[in-house]
């Protein structure tokens, strides 16, 4: 059985949660998923975390997020990594455990800051020779694009929407029936319960409480999403705006 369930406010790309570290993200869910199942962390057996851009963040990101948390250090932890399917691949994996004996209480979940993946300069471990040296975008490199088509994930959507004959009218309606939806839930308070409240301190003045999701846009319309361009191919039905986002949570 799930036990408790509890994420962060989801933040823009560069938005209120830039400066919050993917670890971080991870600890304030661990530590209130915990609480509110009403168990001890001396308890949970295993800590299953998913996590993509993993450059730079050092070693076991889900372990740093768990001690974070102010798990015990006996509780051991493991970081998956199935691109977008980490967070939801991370639960199943508990759930496993759970029915295989291994374990009776698993923290699993999800956390990610794309705001945060760094640029990656690999000519320079040897030495950079003549010329100049390319910087490689790691959230392009290694979450964004196919390793193996080497294309962005915005041209499977288009694939996709080739496939199943997705114009990019219904592609539109769906997003803005999604925008106005949340829209509604969020003055409604209906997200209150499942966000915990992240608490950034601030060098100057009260910290900076970030509890309501920063991605939906507000007041959004057919006629203004029709104006977009392409964002991926010429003539293509995907856009910024019926796109997934680039976003930081847990």
């Amino acid at each position: 059985m799930i036990a408790s369930a509890v994420r962060t406010a989801i933040g823009s790309f560069g938005g209120a949660l830039k400066d919050v570290s993917a670890a971080e993200l991870g600890a304030v869910v661990i530590k209130e998923a915990v609480a509110k199942a009403g168990i001890k962390g001396e308890l949970v057996e295993e800590v299953v975390m998913g996590n993509v851009i993993q450059a730079g963040l050092g070693q076991n990101v889900a372990r740093q997020a768990a001690i974070k948390a102010g798990l015990p250090v006996e509780v051991p932890a493991m970081t998956i990594n199935k691109v977008c399917g980490s967070g939801l691949r991370t639960v199943a994996l508990a759930a496993q455990m759970i029915k295989a004996g291994d374990a009776d209480i698993v923290v699993a979940g999800g956390m990610e800051n794309m705001s945060q993946a760094p640029y990656l300069l690999k000519t320079s471990r040897w030495g950079q020779r003549m010329g100049d040296g390319k910087m490689v975008e790691s959230m392009i490199n290694d979450a964004l694009r196919d390793a193996f088509n080497n294309y962005h994930m915005g041209v499977t959507a288009e694939n996709i929407s080739k496939e199943w004959n997705l114009t990019r009218e219904e592609q539109d309606e769906f997003a803005l029936n999604s925008q106005l939806k949340a829209e509604v839930a969020i003055k409604a308070g209906k997200f209150k319960d499942e966000i915990v409240p992240v608490v950034i301190r601030q060098r100057k003045g009260e910290p900076k409480v970030v509890d309501t999701d920063e991605y939906p846009r507000f007041g959004a319309t057919i006629e203004g999403m029709a104006k977009l361009r392409p964002a991926f191919i010429k003539d293509g039905t995907v856009t910024a705006a019926n796109a997934s986002g680039i976003n930081d949570g847990a």
